[in-house]
């Protein structure tokens, strides 16, 4: 099982309100991409945090997140919520079996 977590730095100019509405469409497009079993997203509580936004999911194996990423949902999701208003970006992907080589994954 593949956690892959993304964590925003943002424009200056995306409001409360719209990195609520970002939230809100981040998780109807992630949901309707078969791969992904769950989404999350959040907003940081800490000001003094480097990252004010975050996305979480979750998905079978490294293959499966490679199919997610090229789905047309996550796309779209890509070049209407995150290319427009995100500034930077770190993501990385974590297995979260125990004890399996994660060269398998």
């Amino acid at each position: 099982m593949i956690a892959y977590l993304s964590l925003y730095k943002l424009r200056p100019e995306v409001t409360e309100e719209k990195l609520e509405d970002m939230m809100s469409r981040t998780r109807m497009a992630l949901l309707r991409v078969p791969e992904v079993l769950t989404v999350k997203t959040g907003k940081r509580v800490n000001p003094s945090d480097p990252y004010p936004w975050f996305v979480y999911v979750e998905v079978e194996s490294m293959d499966k997140l490679a199919i997610c990423q090229d789905d047309p949902h996550y796309i779209k999701f890509r070049e209407e919520v995150i290319r427009p208003h995100v500034a930077e970006q770190e993501a990385t992907a974590f297995e979260m079996e125990p004890r399996k080589d994660v060269k398998y994954s």
